[in-house]
């Protein structure tokens, strides 16, 4: 798994490839995000588009970062999911705690409204 970070207009954007399954790059992912609030920045976008498969841990990762923003009055907004993996947010309910858009563009303008 890899993944890109920007500040982008006062919202942290994070593109993830490969496959979230926790491991190392789960505790890294943490980091960028207690770094971002440290900056003062609330909002997130995850581009998971390149995701193509997740676990447990990688789930958990999720709702750790969600929850990080969240206790901070901030927000996190899922980008377009596979297929694959929002058979999986829904299965697990998680569509209904997660915003998620199929575009980038969108999701920006969600978190900023």
């Amino acid at each position: 798994m890899e993944y890109t970070s920007k500040i982008e207009s006062d919202i942290l954007v994070l593109a993830l490839s490969g496959n979230l399954i926790g491991e190392e790059i789960g505790a890294s992912l943490l980091e960028e995000v207690s770094n971002a609030l440290l900056k003062g920045v609330k909002l997130c976008a995850i581009d998971i588009s390149n995701v193509k498969y997740i676990n447990s841990s990688g789930i958990g990762v999720l709702i750790t970062m969600l929850t990080k923003f969240r206790n901070q009055d901030g927000e996190i907004c899922i980008v377009n999911p596979s297929e694959h993996v929002k058979k999986l947010l829904i299965i697990t309910k998680l569509n209904a705690i997660f915003n998620i858009e199929n575009k980038m563009a969108d999701a920006m303008s969600k978190l900023k409204s």
